[in-house]
């Protein structure tokens, strides 16, 4: 395998993946295999949910559309310029991946084989059919591929170096059991607001994408908000409004219900709007359809803070704020560049040896 190849295989595969929109499938002729894989993959995507009930239609058909603008002869490009492969000696690399949100792992994925190394896959069982699929269109464009892709349901065995992730909880058992291999292990990370009373409407809706999409499952959705002293939250819960319609998804509503008892019973003081309960609380991860918020007095302090804790951030969303925040909308929308947890996935799979 060479650069080349590789990313002649992936450049494919996004236009094949174009074809998923948000609008439903449309067919193009000039789509390499089309003929095999099309209505295939169409009826993985419906039948989705069924394997995962978090998984709507909507929510996948996102995820592969954020994968198919990323995976564009310019996006490589600019992504893997700076870095020196080495594909005169593939490494073996286990992937651990979880399954909190579609395809969430297929970076991981791409960055092994981009770099020329191979991958032995251990995939969630929350998300187990998506990346075999893709991984099969794959190898039909560059069979070569076939050498380098496996798929495992028993443990890791014979590889060279691990990416895993998991909760605080599986890491330490991760840290444990990978201990005498190069390895990257990721934890649980959230994502913050910071929000200074100045947002427009239009920032405040963006902001909801954040929080809701796919449920808020996932490390770049916004989990809190922090708030100037006397903060209202009258214009943020107008602007959210249009995002009602999560209630009439049944696990969504059980998991409302449920928290909002909790937090009730507890006598916690909350503010609600009927599909979303907001907490005042120092944590980072709030359950699914509640928001934990915070207040500041001073914004030097708060970005020290969060400096301190970065270690528990994956994104930072405000109008530039911080030197590092991502605009309103836009966290469930990486660039190849963005590194889960800030750890350089590339530089670490080409200093392997």
């Amino acid at each position: 395998m060479t650069l080349t190849e590789s990313k002649k295989a992936f450049i494919t595969l996004g236009k094949f993946l174009s074809q998923f929109s948000d609008e439903g499938a449309a067919h193009n002729d000039t789509i390499p295999h089309n003929d095999v894989f099309f209505n295939d993959f169409k009826s993985l995507i419906d039948v989705s949910q069924s394997h995962n009930r978090w998984f709507t239609p909507d929510n996948v058909r996102f995820a592969i559309q954020s994968w198919a603008k990323a995976l564009t002869a310019t996006n490589l490009d600019r992504w893997l310029t700076n870095y020196t492969m080495n594909y005169t000696s593939p490494k073996t690399v286990g992937l651990v991946l979880a399954g909190n949100i579609p395809l969430v792992g297929f970076h991981d994925f791409l960055s092994v084989l981009i770099t020329g190394n191979k991958v032995l896959v251990k995939t969630s069982s929350n998300d187990k059919h998506l990346l075999p699929f893709l991984a099969q269109y794959l190898i039909v464009i560059q069979p070569k591929l076939q050498n380098y892709i496996t798929f495992t349901e028993n443990k890791l065995e014979n590889f060279d170096a691990v990416i895993a992730t998991g909760s605080n909880n599986t890491a330490r058992y991760f840290e444990y059991y990978f201990e005498d291999k190069p390895a990257i292990i990721r934890k649980n990370r959230n994502s913050v607001a910071i929000l200074t009373g100045n947002e427009t409407k239009a920032d405040l809706e963006a902001l909801g994408e954040d929080i809701f999409r796919y449920f808020g499952l996932g490390c770049r959705n916004v989990s809190k908000l922090f708030v100037p002293t006397d903060y209202n939250f009258k214009t943020f819960f107008e602007a959210v409004y249009k995002y009602g319609d999560i209630i009439h998804y049944d696990k969504y509503a059980n998991n409302y219900d449920y928290n909002k008892a909790v937090f009730l019973m507890s006598e916690f003081k909350i503010l609600d709007n009927e599909f979303l309960t907001l907490k005042e609380d120092e944590s980072y991860t709030s359950p699914i359809a509640s928001l934990f918020y915070e207040y500041y007095d001073d914004i030097e302090q708060l970005k020290t803070k969060l400096d301190t804790e970065a270690h528990q951030l994956q994104c930072i969303v405000s109008n530039k704020v911080t030197v590092n925040s991502i605009p309103f909308g836009q966290t469930q929308q990486p660039e190849l560049w963005d590194y889960a947890d800030n750890v350089d996935t590339i530089a670490f799979l080409t200093r392997l040896k």
